[in-house]
């Protein structure tokens, strides 16, 4: 029996207005990448987008989704990303783009890859925080994104 092999992308939304991230859902963004690849690669890429693909993961609040393919197809629509400009809704289009941040074997790399990179994001805030209250409050979410290096006694004292 042979094993199917996948990639996963880590994907960002970049919306101008925050509010509209909550309306965005899988299926929307599942529409809206089949839409891009068959524009982009035409039927050959429709086909192998049909196969196997589907989004596994989205955060609203954040704007992190994950999406799922062969490994044979990842190329096609990692390079239709782009030219992703909106996603529609229920007759709604809300204007968006997509930027691939990581690609990986699996969701676990990508979820490695994910809490470094908002570690990094939080260190580039700190120096443009004005007030210590906001200081604090960006130590405390570094210190929280980066507990599982922590360990024991020191885990819990970072908590409280």
């Amino acid at each position: 029996m042979v094993r199917v092999k996948s990639r996963y992308l880590l994907c960002e939304i970049h919306v101008s207005d925050p509010s509209k991230l909550l309306l965005l859902e899988d299926r929307a963004i599942t529409a809206a990448v089949k839409d891009a690849v068959t524009s982009a690669h035409g039927d050959y890429g429709a086909a192998q987008c049909s196969i196997g693909f589907s989004v596994k993961y989205v955060n609203a609040h954040t704007g992190i989704l994950f999406l799922r393919c062969p490994k044979s197809s990842y190329r096609l629509i990692w390079s239709a990303l782009p030219f992703i400009t909106s996603v529609e809704r229920k007759g709604r289009r809300i204007s968006c783009f997509l930027s691939c941040l990581h690609v990986g074997g699996t969701i676990r790399t990508c979820q490695k890859f994910l809490i470094r990179y908002n570690t990094q994001q939080l260190h580039r805030m700190l120096p443009k925080c004005k007030t210590q209250e906001e200081k604090d409050q960006v130590r405390r979410a570094i210190l929280s994104s980066s507990t599982y290096m922590l360990k024991g006694k020191e885990h819990k004292e970072e908590r409280d």
